[in-house]
């Protein structure tokens, strides 16, 4: 990254959602640990946690992609995170189940804002820059769990489980001040209007199913993100049950927090170096059937798993195939549509992935209490399938659009 020729508006968004994934770092490696030992939850019901997230936000997300078309990113982009301080308050406070599941399902409605963030982002770049933009979006996130995590191991460890989620809200409250005080509007006034004035609220979904570019991206992102939520709903629970078995629980929460670290160490050097270098190189397409192998290869060294060295290389190979794989995929699907429904696509995709998690992330306590290695399995043969759609590219490589016209 070139940070002298880089848009300063790309930089400020950059930072906000890396102070915001630090915050969430800090929080949601542990929150399901959190809940089995302040709370008793079996995994099988624990996991509903990020179901009931991910469920919200299916049902919120074109909403606040939409929304953000019709009236201006940063109006929107303050009140989502507004939400996201007062869920991970209620969270650190939370006196019972009851109101765990309240305040996930509330930072879910509210939770658009990395899909604003990201439409954001393609306001300001240009179409054949968005796949490198995007990356930049996903270097964000990984960075954010390279501090993240370690950080709130170490506070749960030192200060008691409920701390991560009080500094979480903290973190959160810093990226309110900075989008209010630093970001300017990218939309004018008369995008708004032309917006608000269209017809539709966004893509019908006969619109969606004539699409056959989009509805191949929305199928190969469900499928992948059907594997990572395998992983997101048992990691932790993974950790402690196999990983690192027999282990304090101290050493379980620091244990977890360094893998996790490796995750996001990974996924950054992913989006800031490997995938600028290779893109020119492979293409779109390639890239996405690259990163599901690779995610392929990270879920087969978990299902495998019997100590922590296991988990360090699943926690290597499959954050690279994911960074390699999920933003060429939005980058395509912007392409994809007309320019005024960016911010509604986006959210579509978002709804998408986050119906994969729903389900995902349902099943996997169920799965997990079977076998704690059977989702690894099950993540590696869905990442593996979700490599046959992306040959669709191939053989009919998404074409760049005019502005305000749609792919045929």
């Amino acid at each position: 990254m070139n940070l002298r020729k880089i848009d300063k508006r790309l930089l400020t968004i950059l930072l906000i959602v890396f102070v915001q994934m630090v915050g969430a770092a800090m929080a949601l490696p542990i929150l399901l640990l959190y809940a089995q030992r302040q709370f008793e939850i079996p995994p099988r019901f624990n996991t509903l946690l990020l179901s009931s997230f991910f469920a919200a936000q299916f049902l919120a997300g074109p909403v606040i992609g939409r929304l953000s078309d019709k009236y201006g990113r940063i109006p929107v982009l303050i009140i989502s995170q507004i939400g996201t301080v007062i869920s991970f308050i209620m969270i650190g406070a939370a006196p019972n189940v009851t109101v765990l599941f309240i305040a996930r399902i509330l930072d879910g409605i509210t939770g658009g804002n990395i899909i604003v963030a990201q439409a954001y982002v393609t306001d300001i770049t240009p179409p054949a820059k968005r796949t490198e933009s995007l990356g930049y979006i996903f270097a964000a996130f990984g960075l954010g769990f390279v501090f993240g995590p370690g950080l709130g191991g170490m506070l749960s460890a030192a200060f008691g489980p409920r701390v991560p989620f009080f500094m979480a809200a903290v973190a959160a409250t810093l990226t309110v001040i900075l989008t209010w005080r630093t970001l300017t509007e990218t939309l004018t006034p008369e995008q708004r209007i032309k917006n608000r004035e269209t017809r539709r609220g966004g893509m019908a979904p006969a619109e969606v199913l004539r699409n056959a570019p989009l509805l191949a991206i929305l199928l190969i992102a469900f499928i992948g993100q059907f594997a990572l939520g395998m992983l997101q709903a048992t990691f932790a629970l993974f950790g402690d049950a196999v990983l690192f078995a027999d282990y304090s629980e101290r050493i379980v929460d620091l244990g977890i927090g360094i893998l996790l670290t490796t995750v996001g160490l990974s996924q950054f050097l992913t989006q800031t170096l490997l995938i600028r270098r290779i893109l020119p190189r492979f293409g779109e397409a390639n890239l996405v059937i690259i990163g599901g192998a690779l995610r392929a290869v990270g879920m087969f060294f978990l299902a495998i798993a019997t100590a922590p060295w296991f988990g360090i290389v699943g926690s290597i190979f499959f954050p690279v195939g994911m960074g390699l794989m999920m933003p060429p995929l939005q980058a395509l699907s912007t392409r994809a549509v007309p320019d005024e429904v960016r911010g509604g696509v986006l959210g579509l995709y978002q709804s998408t992935v986050s119906l994969a998690t729903i389900f995902s992330t349902a099943l996997a306590g169920t799965i997990f209490a079977i076998n704690p290695h059977y989702p690894y399995w099950l993540g590696m043969t869905l990442s593996l399938f979700a490599i046959l759609p992306a040959y669709y590219f191939l053989r009919r490589p998404l074409r760049q659009p005019p502005q305000g016209t749609a792919v045929p």
